[in-house]
């Protein structure tokens, strides 16, 4: 009997341990990047505006690559860069030869979706609004499954080019392009 109850510890030691194995926190980096400004990536949309300049006002998408193709400039980088930096990058392609002090300004039309994963109602691809909450995504998602781990969840962000995955409280905010994995509860 003795050896039967330091035989169940040992499993019960062994599978609490192995069960911790998989924890990642969330980086550091995964809070500084709320603080920051919002940087562009592949699937946002934004709206160009070149004043008096009509036929180069509209909305334009970020590609695959990471840029903006506009007419008479051509490919404008996007990845990587704020709206404030892409107004200066569009403004300097102009003064190259097409327009003497062009106004550009910049504003996001569409930020790029989320992705639900997980012990969801309906795991998908959704779309990102700013203020959009861990907890808010799931609700759009249709809340968590009668097995979901409702304390945290696992997200994967890209960091600067370095994608990341850590586990957070469903009240963190989220960004543009996170993936949420919402884990099965053991009990």
């Amino acid at each position: 009997m003795k050896s039967t109850a330091s035989l169940f510890r040992a499993l019960l030691t062994v599978s609490l341990l192995a069960g911790c194995s998989s924890y990642r926190p969330a980086p550091a980096a995964f809070h500084k990047t709320l603080d920051q400004p919002y940087r562009l990536g592949a699937g946002d949309r934004v709206r160009v505006t070149v004043f008096e300049q009509e036929g180069l006002t509209n909305i334009y998408s970020v590609d695959q690559s990471g840029y903006l193709s506009i007419p008479l400039v051509g490919a404008v980088p996007a990845r990587g860069h704020t709206a404030h930096q892409l107004e200066g990058e569009i403004a300097d392609k102009l003064r190259q030869g097409y327009l003497r002090d062009p106004d550009v300004s910049v504003e996001i039309d569409r930020y790029r979706p989320i992705f639900i994963m997980g012990e969801v109602g309906a795991a998908g691809q959704y779309s990102y609004v700013p203020g959009l909450t861990v907890q808010k995504a799931i609700a759009i998602a249709g809340g968590f499954s009668p097995r979901a781990n409702q304390e945290s969840v696992d997200i994967t962000r890209d960091i600067n080019g370095k994608v990341m995955t850590g586990r957070v409280p469903t009240s963190d905010p989220l960004l543009p392009g996170d993936t949420i994995y919402v884990r099965e509860r053991l009990f």
